[in-house]
């Protein structure tokens, strides 16, 4: 990362000091630094833009270095944010008073140039060293839940995220609908072609699938060897059994291309959605996707390569009779 890539907030109440920052920093290539007076606009500052960087004292309005430096510290959104403070006086108190306030380094004023970049410096490295952690994070959580010979959302991300969906549908009485898919005699194109080539169709169907929804919107998990999930929120049932339609129209028309030849394929899908508005009860996630199963069960009972779908319903309560 290099000094255009790192944004600072200098927020110092002293102009002849606000100005001093800003030129040497410029001087050192920080191009991406804003400067005020108070607390308050700091913060302000912070809500509208990204501050890798935060470098504050200099009888700051509004409130203390360290009043800012805790407030700061308060806000749990976002990346972390490096806090440079410097302190007033020549005793140690400023300094512990800094740490204790959250500060990640104090410099005792007066400072000169050179002290100045070189405190700009070590905190880039940890600025740098933070970023290179997130990044690895993120890729490590985007592994953790994508199906990794198909690149669509795993189970791990399926039982994360579905029940938020299912919240979302209870709280705000909209429609969630799910389409449970299977590959039509798979195991024969693994007989036939060769594992090699079941997982280029796999590739592939799942290309097709996520690639004819909603994008940011509708969602497609691998459930199973051959079987997919996609979940369609805030659709009803015609509307999803029209896209379930559409996406079986797309596998049986479009023949499969395998290092062999073309391959012709279809595929059978099952939908179920949930009306909370219909509902006379609330129902589990559970009951929701085995009743997707079960009409995906029903189109293959009624020969393969079709659309069923029905609306979720409750179960009926389990009770004694006279």
């Amino acid at each position: 990362m290099n000094e255009q890539d790192v944004s600072i907030l200098i927020a110092v109440g002293d102009s002849a000091q606000r100005g001093f920052l800003v030129k040497t920093l410029a001087r050192a290539g920080y191009r991406r630094v804003v400067a005020v007076a108070s607390g308050p606009e700091a913060l302000a500052a912070m809500e509208k833009g990204v501050f890798a960087l935060v470098i504050a004292g200099g009888r700051l309005a509004g409130m203390t270095e360290y009043d800012l430096c805790r407030a700061i510290r308060a806000r749990r959104a976002g990346a972390y944010v490096y806090i440079l403070i410097l302190a007033r006086g020549r005793c140690k108190s400023p300094v512990l008073e800094g740490l204790a306030a959250g500060a990640d380094a104090v410099l005792v004023q007066p400072v000169d140039g050179a002290e100045l970049s070189a405190s700009v410096g070590a905190a880039r490295r940890i600025i740098d060293l933070d970023r290179s952690l997130r990044m690895t994070n993120e890729e490590v959580r985007a592994l953790s839940i994508r199906d990794p010979l198909t690149g669509v959302f795993n189970r791990v991300y399926l039982m994360e995220r579905l029940p938020q969906e299912l919240k979302r549908s209870r709280r705000y009485g909209h429609p969630l609908s799910l389409i449970m898919c299977d590959i039509d005699h798979f195991k024969s194109v693994n007989d036939r072609h060769g594992h090699r080539a079941g997982d280029e169709v796999l590739r592939d169907f799942a290309c097709r699938m996520a690639g004819s929804i909603r994008v940011d919107v509708d969602w497609v998990v691998r459930y199973g060897g051959e079987e997919f999930l996609i979940v369609l929120p805030e659709t009803d049932l015609p509307p999803a059994c029209v896209v379930a339609e559409r996406l079986r129209q797309l596998v049986e028309e479009t023949p499969f291309k395998l290092k062999e030849g073309e391959s012709c394929i279809t595929a059978s899908f099952g939908v179920a959605v949930y009306q909370p508005a219909q509902q006379a009860g609330p129902i589990t996630l559970d009951q929701l996707m085995e009743q997707a199963d079960g009409c995906l069960y029903q189109a293959k009972r009624d020969g393969r390569n079709t659309v069923r779908g029905a609306a979720a319903r409750r179960p009926a309560a389990k009770g004694c009779t006279a």
